[in-house]
């Protein structure tokens, strides 16, 4: 097919696809599905070779959020029945965190719902922060607060992180549809906050949300342009008591179609597979590993995920590697930061875009939408669906781990 051909010339060189090219991969047809995820499979093992990135969220702070986002399981309104607590102490926070990196995961994700941190909040994420580093330095540490004033990205980065979330969601024209109570232009703002500290960005979309592909490829060239380091693609997980718990747009070949999407668009980034991989992409994940170099180990924020032995022996099994804590995770031309082997910014972007302005999502989520991203074994007696059928029975509250007196799903 001439199409991936040329997308993997340019995938190869850095060089962005057009608009109608990234359109024509999502509309290409379930014949030329294995073309698809070859096709940008070669980009992903150009950059990133066979390695898998695992990482690992941290919920400090569950539920009340005072936003509207619509697909959030911790929104203002929200009945789902959800694990609902303050902020965790230091010492639970970091005690969380080293089951994650004991099951193998490199960086840790700290988020907390809510629009956005005060200053005694900075104080209380950075002390968490200095904690997980004493226990291990090599570890990346990412926080989620939300939309950040003037100043604490810089006071987070002088605590020891590495990296800041702030998810984009969806593009900027249908921004206002799913969340009212900040702007396309905050998540912006706040990203650029995050790049001028010197924190690793990280942003990403969540895809399922009765968007068009316009608005898919509008989003994921907006990131192009933000230039973040990682990129994370959650798929919608309807919860109930949330506004999209109806919503119910995705197959597994979908949501193949959309990382490569992201792949060709996004060459030389880390491309994580977040939130409602178990859900939608359900048995054909081992395929998605050929698209992202990224994923989140055991549970999500507010939902369960796939069991932690179980995303390991996926990896395995698939011929990949887990990435180890001394290895870079960019290439080189991506510089690496301060020796978390992290990536910056300082050339070629999110391809070949030096120095880009952003955006980025609001409140909740590294990489893994509040309420997204779960997965409950199937029944070995359950009933033959048919194809496109919803799964409603793979969406789970999460009931152990953070908050919890359970082991968390390491």
């Amino acid at each position: 097919m001439d199409l991936l051909n040329t997308l993997v010339d340019k995938g190869l060189r850095r060089e962005s696809p057009t608009r109608e090219e990234a359109l024509a991969v999502l509309a290409t047809s379930d014949d030329d599905l294995l073309d698809v995820v070859a096709a940008a499979g070669k980009v992903r093992r150009h950059w990133f070779g066979r390695r898998v990135k695992l990482n690992y969220l941290v919920n400090l702070k569950s539920g009340l959020c005072p936003e509207d986002c619509s697909y959030c399981s911790q929104r203002l309104g929200s009945r789902a029945e959800i694990l609902k607590y303050t902020w965790l102490k230091p010492d639970q926070a970091t005690a969380a965190a080293a089951a994650g990196v004991s099951g193998g995961a490199k960086r840790v994700c700290l988020v907390a719902s809510g629009r956005g941190p005060t200053d005694r909040d900075v104080d209380r994420v950075s002390e968490t922060i200095r904690a997980i580093k004493e226990q291990n330095e090599s570890v990346e540490v990412c926080a989620c607060l939300g939309l950040l004033s003037d100043g604490q990205a810089e006071r987070l980065r002088e605590a020891g992180a590495d990296a800041y979330n702030h998810n984009l969601n969806t593009s900027e024209s249908t921004y206002g549809d799913i969340t009212t109570t900040h702007t396309y232009a905050d998540r912006v703002d706040t990203v650029n906050k995050a790049h001028a500290a010197g924190l690793s960005a990280c942003s990403g979309l969540i895809a399922g949300m009765g968007e068009s592909d316009e608005d898919l490829v509008d989003v994921v060239f907006s990131l192009r342009e933000l230039d973040p380091d990682s990129v994370p693609v959650n798929f919608l997980i309807p919860m109930e008591g949330t506004p999209l718990a109806g919503e119910w747009h995705l197959t597994p070949q979908r949501c193949l179609r959309i990382l490569a999407m992201t792949r060709f668009v996004c060459p030389d980034v880390e491309v994580r597979i977040a939130g409602g991989r178990e859900v939608h992409l359900r048995t054909m994940q081992p395929l998605a590993l050929h698209l992202a170099n990224s994923v989140f180990l055991g549970d999500y924020l507010t939902s369960e995920g796939q069991a932690g032995h179980a995303d390991l022996e996926m990896i395995a099994d698939a011929g990949f590697e887990v990435e180890g804590a001394g290895e870079v995770t960019l290439p080189e031309h991506r510089a690496p930061v301060r020796g978390g082997g992290c990536g910056s910014h300082e050339e070629g972007g999110c391809g070949s875009h030096a120095g880009a302005d952003g955006a980025d999502a609001g409140t909740g989520g590294c990489g893994a939408h509040a309420g997204g991203g779960v997965c409950a074994p199937a029944s070995a007696s359950a009933p033959v669906r048919a194809a496109g059928e919803p799964r409603t029975d793979l969406v789970a509250v999460r009931r152990r781990g953070a908050g919890t007196d359970l082991a968390p799903n390491a």
